[in-house]
């Protein structure tokens, strides 16, 4: 039988956003960068497909969020490399908290303070 690896975990309708925030906080990334270090960063738990996360690049970029420029890569090909803005740094940080409350909220449900005591 072979070893069982970590099914990959289904995103939370919203949660792509702050992800895509989040990974770019830390300074600018080409969209393949992005997904590796999500990737990576989950544990191999989170893969963003193409699909999923060029529309989602485009739409934070249309909002605001996000600014986007073409660079050359350290390999010398053009790459548009993505960038959060002053109003995404404003909107992940309000994405965190509501994501912190959510967390706080499936935990009390999901260990109930009876379990607790028992």
């Amino acid at each position: 039988m072979a070893p069982k690896t970590p099914s990959r975990v289904d995103l939370l309708q919203g949660t792509l956003d702050m992800l895509l925030l989040r990974t770019l906080s830390p300074g600018p990334l080409h969209g393949h960068a992005i997904a590796k270090h999500i990737q990576r960063t989950s544990e191999e738990l989170l893969q963003i497909e193409t699909g999923s996360m060029y529309p989602a690049l485009y739409r934070l970029e249309a909002k605001g969020w996000i600014a986007a420029s073409w660079e050359l890569s350290d390999k010398g090909k053009r790459a548009r490399v993505y960038r959060l803005t002053r109003k995404g740094r404003e909107q992940l940080a309000a994405e965190e908290s509501k994501w912190a409350a959510f967390v706080r909220a499936m935990g009390l449900l999901l260990k109930p303070a009876e379990d607790k005591a028992s």
